[in-house]
Formats: C-alpha cells, sequence, structure tokens
C-alpha cells in the first residue's frame, strides 16, 4: 500500500487550498478523496492543488487541480501563488514554470513575500470560452437573471482564463447581491456547456475593483484569481478601467488585495500573497488524513 502524501493548508487571500505533494508517485488524489476532504471541517477547501512531478522538460511540475465536489479545474491562480510559496520554501528557488491541462504557468516569489503568476491569455471566442451558442461581441451577451423589465443582472462580459468566467457590472456592493441564490442558477445556465464561474464586479476607479465569485464546481468562494484576472480584463476591454488594477475580494475583507496587469503583450500578470496555516499527510485514495500537530480526520 502507498504511503500517505504531505499536504499543507494553505489560503490566498482567504481561497482555501490544500498543497498535495504528489511527487514521486504513480498515483493520483480522487474525487472521492476531494470530496472527503472538504466534508471534513478541518480540511473544507475550494481548490487542492495537486504537484505532480513534471511531464513535459523545462517545467518544475504537472499540477492536477480538483474542486470540492471532486471535478477536475483547469487553472486556480491563488492556489498556484500557495504552491509556489510552498516550494520556493523548500527549495529557495523564486521562479517556477508549471504545467496544467489549460496549459504553461510561469510564477515568481519577490522579496516582499507577494507572488506573481502569468496566468496567460485571455479568450474571447464564443466557441473557446466555450458558449453554446454563437455571439459576435463576448464583452457584452444576452443573459440576465430577475424580471425581463427589471432585471438584477444582465449582460455579462464572458472569456476564459483557462476556465469559463462571466463578469456581472454592479453598481453597489457584490455583498449586498444573493449570489449564493443567483450563483447556482448561473454557473449551470445552458449557455454555459462546461459550466461557468460568475463574478459580481464593482467599478471603484479607473485603477480599481471589487469582486464577488461564485466558483464553478465550488460554489461561494472567499477569493478566486481567474475570476479577478477575468474582472480586470473585462474591465479594461469595455473601459471601464486601465489595463491595471487593484483588485478587492468583497468577501474576503482584511487579506489584502491582488494587483492585475494586463500587459500589451496580452499576458494577464496577478500579484498577491499566499498564507501557510498547517500542514498534515493523507491518503489521496480516501481522504483521511492527519496534521503534523497530531490531529486526525474526522472520518
Amino acid at each position: 500500500m502507498a504511503a500517505d502524501a504531505q499536504f499543507a493548508r494553505m489560503n490566498g487571500l482567504g481561497n482555501m487550498i490544500l498543497v498535495v505533494d504528489m511527487r514521486g508517485r504513480d498515483d493520483a488524489v480522487t474525487p472521492a478523496a476531494a470530496v472527503a476532504l472538504n466534508g471534513d471541517p478541518a480540511t473544507r477547501f475550494d481548490q487542492i492543488m495537486a504537484v505532480h512531478d513534471p511531464r513535459i522538460d523545462g517545467t518544475d511540475a504537472f499540477i492536477d487541480i480538483l474542486n470540492c465536489d471532486g471535478s477536475r479545474a483547469q487553472a486556480c491562480g491563488n492556489g498556484t501563488r500557495c504552491v509556489v510559496q510552498a516550494l520556493a520554501a523548500e527549495t529557495d528557488k523564486q521562479a517556477f514554470t508549471f504545467q496544467t491541462v489549460a496549459g504553461i504557468l510561469n510564477a515568481v516569489e519577490h522579496s516582499d513575500g507577494t507572488i506573481s503568476v502569468d496566468m496567460g491569455k485571455p479568450v474571447f471566442e464564443w466557441n473557446r470560452i466555450p458558449l453554446a451558442e454563437e455571439f459576435f461581441d463576448t464583452s457584452r451577451i444576452e443573459l440576465q437573471i430577475g424580471p425581463i423589465d427589471a432585471p438584477v443582472l444582465h449582460s455579462p462580459a464572458v472569456l476564459s482564463m483557462g476556465n469559463p468566467h462571466a463578469i456581472f457590472w454592479v453598481d453597489r456592493d457584490p455583498m449586498g447581491l444573493d449570489l449564493d441564490r443567483f450563483g447556482p442558477l448561473l454557473e449551470n445556465h445552458p449557455i454555459f456547456p462546461e459550466k461557468a464561474n460568475i463574478t459580481l464586479a464593482q467599478v471603484t476607479s479607473n485603477t480599481s475593483m471589487t469582486t464577488r465569485t461564485w466558483e464553478r464546481g465550488a460554489g461561494l468562494t472567499l477569493a478566486c484569481g481567474s475570476a479577478a484576472c477575468a474582472a480586470a480584463v473585462s474591465g479594461a476591454r469595455t473601459g471601464r478601467t486601465g489595463r491595471e488594477v487593484t483588485v478587492t475580494v468583497a468577501s474576503s475583507p482584511g487579506r489584502g488585495t491582488l494587483r492585475i496587469e494586463w500587459r500589451d503583450d496580452d499576458h494577464v500578470i496577478m500579484t498577491g500573497p499566499a498564507e501557510w496555516e498547517w500542514s498534515g499527510t493523507l491518503d489521496p485514495a480516501t481522504g483521511v488524513f492527519r496534521r503534523d500537530d497530531g490531529g486526525a480526520s474526522a472520518l
């Protein structure tokens, strides 16, 4: 029987992350293990970042990303920062290149402890996001929640940041809107054949905005890095902001902000913090875990 894997409980702006060290192993964290881990209050998470041996030359690791419902995700910016912090502490390296199912990610830890991740290029073509029907202009599509003559949310910008996003613009604090009710309906709307991350975004200046996200496969989350990138790109694309903004996550006050730059070469750079909480070992097949300080799984 394979030995348990080391893991760390971390967070990126409150986005709950489990970084699992699967290097040197042939197995994987199973969907059943993910569901079991999420079911224990001690290990409840938004994403698991399972770090495997590199599969292609020139990369430091392959990252398998799982949501709390056991489904697999293509991208997780906040989780990538957590992986960088964990590996930087282990190796004394500052720059890393990762492979994910969405492509290659480059990341670097700065001297102040913040971490920048190159999230790649946004995708605007309707069939690559993907959408179920053609829209010539994906900066504003026909989709709304609420009465036809007085919708609560409407006309989102849609794009992919390695995973599909819909950004709804609001003119008040996103915490004042019932995203836990609207989120599941919009995530599973037929227009999104692979579901979508749903974000409410309030522009507060040419260089700042506030967001709140219902995350595909995870539900309401304290933070979502790829959603912050999608909102920042959409703000610039629609003329609401410039190409560099500070994003405050409404559901995670006091944990800092994300700085998003949509560079002239079309790459989106996300910079923000990561935080280690505690570590332990777990069975990747079942999710049974033990904390290094002696705490055990409730399973």
